[in-house]
């Protein structure tokens, strides 16, 4: 008689997010009972199984109902916007969900027998770029999780402390956890800054970034997808920090051509004088994109492709080529 394999039951955070929905179909298909945690109640996410309303995230939430017959959490849900200026009360803002709140999920999580715990990151703990002075710029190595962490705005710092209370849960008591620190995530849906290259390729017009010789790492949202897969199962996985990405750096000039050839369209770009850009970019309020636009920052993904196996099921090309594909479906959509 063969035996009967039974899926384990997967609770994750964030779920009605640009990660989480994709993640929920992802392992639905996978064979796994899927739950969703959710702020509101939103009801329409595709392989969920279960839904529970939470509300807030923070150190009072009430996670009784939602864990009870978990094997595995997946905590995507985080604060990720500044709402204000004030470093202190931003600091404040983020650590109640980003820190505190994780931290009582976790607690609540090891009360309710759970196993594995997978915590969702960002290269934002190691810090924003890999680059030091010099007139252009000059590279240094990627960063990996053998990096001394130096997260420098309130987001990063709150994630830091996260990732340090889960350290001390798990040698306290035991808990499996797992941490994924992620670069800027793309795929279809994607919004904010890629979403942003996505409407400069698209324009035809002649950009200023012919000049820019950075370097970024980036993750296509079905790889990242099977990542966080072999970590609920992997035994080598437990107590670990992986650094995730597709393994293919490139630049914002050849990304953006990239982009414009997958939607069937040519990117003009020119040179223009780093200073002059900056000049003009901070007239308009954009110091801080360009930042993001000609900064680099680099993530070594090879110790969870030598550790856990894992490989990219995505190349970069085909990430692009699906982001756009199915931005360009849904604007005829509409």
């Amino acid at each position: 008689m063969r035996k009967r394999i039974i899926k384990q039951n997967i609770l994750i955070t964030g779920a009605s997010g640009f990660i989480g929905r994709n993640l929920c179909a992802f392992l639905k298909e996978k064979g796994y009972g899927v739950r969703a945690a959710v702020r509101n109640s939103v009801r329409d996410i595709s392989g969920v199984d279960e839904y529970f309303q939470i509300g807030d995230i923070g150190e009072s939430t009430d996670w009784l109902q939602a864990l009870a017959g978990v094997d595995t959490v997946i905590h995507l849900a985080a604060r990720v916007h500044n709402m204000g200026r004030d470093t202190t009360e931003s600091l404040d803002a983020f650590s109640k969900v980003n820190t505190f709140g994780t931290q009582r999920l976790a607690e609540k999580a090891v009360n309710a027998g759970v196993k594995r715990f997978i915590f969702i990151s960002s290269v934002k703990v190691n810090g924003e770029r890999t680059e030091v002075g010099g007139r252009e710029g000059e590279l240094k190595e990627a960063f990996s999780e053998r990096d001394a962490p130096d997260p420098q705005d309130a987001y990063g710092i709150s994630k830091r402390e996260a990732e340090d209370s889960l350290a001390s849960i798990a040698n306290e008591i035991g808990l499996q956890t797992v941490i994924l620190r992620l670069p800027l995530v793309y795929g279809p849906g994607v919004k904010a800054n890629f979403k942003n290259l996505i409407k400069i390729a698209s324009i035809g017009l002649p950009l200023p970034f012919r000049g820019i010789n950075n370097q970024r790492s980036f993750i296509y949202l079905g790889n990242l997808v099977d990542a966080i897969s072999i970590c609920i199962t992997h035994p080598k996985a437990v107590g670990e920090t992986f650094m995730v990405s597709d393994g293919q750096d490139i630049s914002t000039s050849d990304l953006i051509k990239m982009i414009a050839c997958a939607m069937g369209k040519k990117a003009f770009l020119f040179s223009l004088h780093p200073g002059i850009l900056k000049a003009l970019c901070k007239i308009v309020g954009k110091t801080e994109a360009l930042e993001k636009l000609t900064g680099s920052l680099l993530v070594d993904s090879s110790k969870i492709r030598n550790l856990l196996g894992w490989k990219p099921l995505f190349t970069l090309e085909e990430g692009i080529r699906e982001t756009v594909e199915v931005r360009g479906r849904r604007s005829e959509i509409r």
